[in-house]
């Protein structure tokens, strides 16, 4: 099967040959860590992760390098450290600023389902290759020293706007850093700029001074990929300025024609239409999504806002909604409906984690991803393995496949299997899963020493957090005991999602989809009547 990949370079889609298929590599630009990252940031994360699994499929994971850096130098930071942290120092508070911020990321990424890559390089460990990097391209006059500044010289960079496209008037009003005496051509960038004795600053032949952006993918590409790699990433906000000054001086300081031979970009996001931004007050960050109530008034599992990243395919914009989430967490219900009927405890958990497992990602999602990343083709097909898994072994490759794809992990699998029953672990398992240790234990506590009063009362404590997987609805009458798998709540819970989706495919005029759902129903004893007050539903007499 042949990866195509869409190159922005060449504004075509063609066939992926690697440069060594023994190391394929593959860098995307990180955040910056000056403030929680917010949905649109989350875009690129899942898209290349996506793309990073799959290379890892076609490849060998011991094959692929994956480096997203962390942009932890940058004027915003500077800002905000000064703002938060006025009686620390400058440079303290900048590592209060950055370390916090970093690591709510990483907890914000694992929470979507993200791998971690090979590398994640800051750029403040970095600076040293960004000050040789600046010194080669002064020698080779592709940039100059002007105020205590170093700036590249786009014109001496023959194919400089290749990669966006752009005239020079476009560039000069796109620019980052605005038009300045000290440049020669107002489309220059900035490769190195002074630092003032209370700004953070580093020694080098120009004098105490910091990195400008563009410099430090450019230095930390080359540290861990090579002077010439196989994939570039990112949003296409980035393709001007960053993207551009990046190839431009990477070419010029090593003397290729290419930094990356594929280019890649996602679509821009915006929110329920618009924009998003602080004075629209439609600015969400990932974490906010997670674990607060600004978004729908409670918080969202991240497999559902994973899946809900993937139904678009990742060159077209993409328009955040709360409908959309809803959507998207009833399929994730419905997933985790079809795969929690028979299978054994943990039992693919355990194969993952021994590396034993004797299932493969289906053919159909990897042939839609091998296609420039045809996620929602990818969802479609999700949709059939769920609709026809019937056979415990289905239903394993089902979730299998839904792990692959970062959707659910051994973790959520805890939590997913317990749903709709209550065992001596099952709330627990759930909560685990949430981050609510303490009151998992304190759960745990009541059902060990048969507590029904405490129980009980722990429970409603549970309904008034709003549990992402609506344990009062999955439990029913809160009994100590465990109901039957296949109760009948449980059942009615399966038709009902199924009517919706066969609602939805009518709706948009997918016949066949709907159709298939029908036979489906059918064939479990489910009479359907549509009429005007919409679909009702009874059992075969």
């Amino acid at each position: 099967m042949v990866l195509t990949l869409h190159n922005t370079l060449t504004r075509k889609k063609a066939p992926f040959t690697p440069l060594d298929p023994t190391n394929v590599r593959m860098y995307v630009c990180g955040p910056t860590v000056y403030d929680n990252a917010h949905i649109g940031n989350a875009r690129p994360i899942i898209v290349f992760d996506v793309l990073y699994r799959l290379l890892r499929h076609i490849y060998g994971a011991d094959h692929v390098t994956y480096a997203r850096n962390i942009t932890d130098v940058d004027d915003k930071i500077n800002d905000r450290a000064a703002k938060e942290y006025p009686d620390l120092p400058l440079n303290e508070a900048i590592a209060q600023v950055t370390e916090l911020t970093t690591e709510q990321f990483h907890k914000d990424i694992a929470a979507l389902g993200v791998l971690e890559p090979t590398h994640e390089p800051a750029c403040t460990d970095h600076i040293p290759q960004m000050v040789e990097m600046i010194k080669v391209l002064i020698a080779k006059e592709n940039a100059y020293e002007e105020e205590g500044h170093v700036l590249l010289d786009t014109t001496s960079v023959p194919d400089y706007g290749r990669l966006s496209g752009r005239s020079l008037d476009e560039m000069i009003a796109g620019a980052r850093v605005e038009v300045a005496p000290y440049k020669r051509n107002p489309a220059d960038s900035v490769l190195w700029k002074p630092s003032t004795d209370e700004q953070p600053g580093w020694d080098s032949p120009w004098g105490r001074g910091r990195p400008g952006w563009h410099i430090e993918c450019s230095a930390m590409a080359k540290e861990y990929l090579g002077k010439v790699f196989d994939i570039h990433g990112g949003g296409i906000d980035l393709t001007f300025p960053h993207h551009e000054n990046e190839r431009a001086q990477s070419t010029c300081a090593h003397g290729t024609s290419e930094m990356a031979q594929v280019w890649m970009h996602n679509g821009y996001l915006q929110v329920e239409g618009r924009k998003m931004s602080k004075s629209e007050g439609n600015f969400v960050t990932i974490s906010e999504l997670l674990t607060g109530d600004g978004f729908g008034g409670r918080p969202w599992q991240g497999g559902v806002l994973r899946l809900a990243m993937l139904k678009t395919h990742y060159r077209k914009p993409i328009d955040w909604t709360l409908s959309q989430l809803k959507e998207c967490r009833k399929e994730m219900e419905w997933f985790n409906l079809k795969v929690d009927h028979s299978i054994g405890p943990g039992r693919l958990a355990a194969e993952l984690s021994s590396g034993q497992s004797s299932h493969h990602p289906d053919p159909g999602i990897i042939s839609a991803l091998s296609d420039d990343l045809n996620t929602p083709l990818v969802v479609s097909r999700l949709h059939e393995l769920a609709s026809s898994a019937k056979s415990e072994n289905e239903k394993i490759a089902l979730l299998y496949n839904l792990h692959f794809l970062g959707l659910m992990g051994p973790r959520d699998y805890k939590a997913f299997s317990a749903m709709g029953f209550v065992t001596d672990t099952s709330i627990g398992q759930i909560l685990n899963a949430h981050d609510q240790f303490d009151l998992a234990e304190r759960l745990r506590v009541a059902q060990v020493n048969d507590n029904q009063q405490n129980f009980t009362r722990l429970i409603h404590e549970v309904e008034s957090w709003g549990v992402e997987v609506e344990i009062r609805r999955r439990i029913g009458d809160l009994s100590f005991k465990a109901p039957d798998r296949d109760s009948e709540s449980k059942k009615i819970a399966e038709i009902e999602l199924l009517i919706e989706a066969r609602n939805k495919a009518r709706a948009e005029k997918d016949f066949a989809e709907s159709d298939r759902i029908r036979d489906e129903l059918d064939a479990m004893g489910i009479v359907l009547k549509d009429g005007p007050e919409g679909t009702t539903w009874e059992v075969k007499r």
